[in-house]
């Protein structure tokens, strides 16, 4: 299993997860992110390229995966951003309380075991004024997508290490401690549409 983890999966996620649907999109809403940013799950990091460097100080990336890093590594060699990548200490995000600007997350929040805890964190190390930026996939509102999703759902879990597809994105991130300050929805894709129904946008802390 850890050779799937470390080997397989990165190279399925750099084969599969980036067409030109979804990169229009980061394409879109990466460079909104300024100051010091915190990317969650960043994965092969396919968005490093698309963070403005006149805008981004540094960006800390999060990914526990040794497998992603090592493709995400040669990504930021294509950037001038100062970047830095942390590990996960359990579900803990390893940053100081209102230590960053904006965090970005694309395609992680279907994985994470405690989503909401884990966006309440986003929380946490955001300052006053900070955004949460994020692309996400998950329930569609047709109620016969939800249908194939829930049947379909065991094959991207077991795909892409735990993806869950029927996690209602919004709901989510406004149990978390958010408000929307912005969200755009589509599908991504013609097949397979349970898979590709798609959230992504801004939103900010309540308290603040």
């Amino acid at each position: 299993m850890r050779f799937y983890n470390e080997n397989i999966y990165p190279w399925l996620v750099t084969t599969l997860g980036d067409p030109e649907p979804i990169k229009e999109v980061r394409e879109r809403i990466i460079p909104l992110a300024q100051g010091t940013v915190l990317e969650i799950g960043v994965g092969p990091g396919v968005n490093f390229v698309h963070y403005d460097p006149s805008r981004v100080s540094r960006v800390y990336a999060l990914e526990p995966n040794p497998g992603m890093i090592r493709l995400a590594e040669q990504h930021r060699r294509q950037t001038d951003l100062k970047i830095e990548f942390l590990d996960l200490p359990g579900e803990r995000i390893p940053l100081e309380d209102r230590s960053v600007d904006t965090v970005v997350s694309t395609f992680t929040l279907c994985t994470i075991p405690g989503a909401v805890e884990a966006i309440r964190g986003i929380g946490r190390v955001l300052r006053p004024g900070g955004k949460f930026i994020f692309f996400e996939h998950g329930l569609s509102p047709d109620p016969s997508v939800q249908r194939w999703q829930k049947w379909s759902e065991p094959i991207p879990h077991w795909l892409f290490e735990g993806c869950h597809v029927t996690r209602d994105i919004p709901s989510l991130i406004t149990s978390g401690g958010f408000q929307m300050e912005q969200m755009e929805t589509a599908y991504l894709a013609p097949f397979p549409k349970s898979w590709t129904y798609c959230f992504w946008g801004a939103a900010t802390p309540r308290s603040q």
